[in-house]
């Protein structure tokens, strides 16, 4: 598996993406200060880590992807389609936009998300040289947050699907990702008899959902010409990332960072 470490830290990158000279990293858990439960790489001060901490990890991360950390663009997740366009890194001061994607074309801006079992899903356009970073937990792929980013990279930049490479990062698999009924019914009512092979039975009237077939199938309808599936779980290899499902919501957020 691509992975690159430095000063301590270590993350995931695809081999594909980096060639394109789409600089990217999915940090792992390792090389932060932060303690147990958060131990050690936390970037989120929503989950009852320190602020200070937090802070020392993000600078951390920024300094092995070669970036400064005000070069940073991110948003507050809240489990939508919405997609915003960073034109400018965020300043302190400006309250993080209410959104699950973001696109940019700007070189001096670094998209920043975090995850622990939602999919990063990391987008390309060549022409012209856009990129797009996505946060897709199920009621995210349900609303098809991954459909979203490419139309706002079509919309934003006349960039064409086709010539789009698209990356699925670490997210929780399908062997762990057990869901209700409702979710089901969610996924039916959006996405028709198609969604039926993205589940398969659990225990009762439960079902365990493939949020890695479910975005590459949304990705592949809205015609994007290559698309790739990291295959990593989050829930199997909790020594590497964290996973809210595995570690029963006491855990940290890793980083996903992008730029062009």
């Amino acid at each position: 598996m691509p992975f690159a470490r430095k000063d301590g830290l270590l993350w995931w990158f695809d081999p594909a993406l980096e060639e394109a000279g789409v600089h990217h990293a999915v940090f792992t858990r390792q090389g932060g200060v932060s303690p147990e439960p958060w131990a050690s790489l936390n970037t989120s001060i929503a989950v009852g880590d320190r602020p200070e901490r937090v802070r020392e990890n993000l600078h951390r991360a920024f300094a092995a992807f070669g970036r400064p950390l005000r070069s940073r663009y991110d948003t507050w997740l809240v489990h939508g389609r919405r997609v915003v366009q960073a034109l400018a890194p965020r300043t302190p001061r400006m309250l993080p936009l209410q959104a699950d994607g973001i696109i940019t074309h700007r070189p001096e801006v670094t998209l920043l998300m975090r995850f622990a079992d939602c999919m990063p899903v990391m987008i390309y356009a060549r022409r012209p040289r856009a990129i797009a970073l996505g946060h897709a937990g199920w009621r995210g792929t349900a609303q098809g947050v991954a459909m979203a980013l490419v139309e706002a990279l079509v919309q934003a930049y006349d960039a064409r699907p086709r010539e789009m490479l698209a990356v699925l990062g670490p997210a929780i698999g399908p062997d762990h990702y057990e869901v209700g009924p409702e979710v089901v019914r969610a996924f039916e009512a959006a996405f028709g008899e198609a969604a039926r092979a993205w589940f398969r039975p659990g225990q009762g009237d439960r079902a365990y959902l493939d949020l890695w077939a479910a975005n590459a199938w949304q990705l592949k309808r809205m015609g994007v010409g290559e698309v790739r599936v990291s295959g990593l779980c989050t829930a199997c290899r909790t020594d590497l990332w964290f996973s809210h499902r595995a570690e029963k919501g006491r855990t940290g957020r890793f980083a996903v960072l992008m730029g062009v």
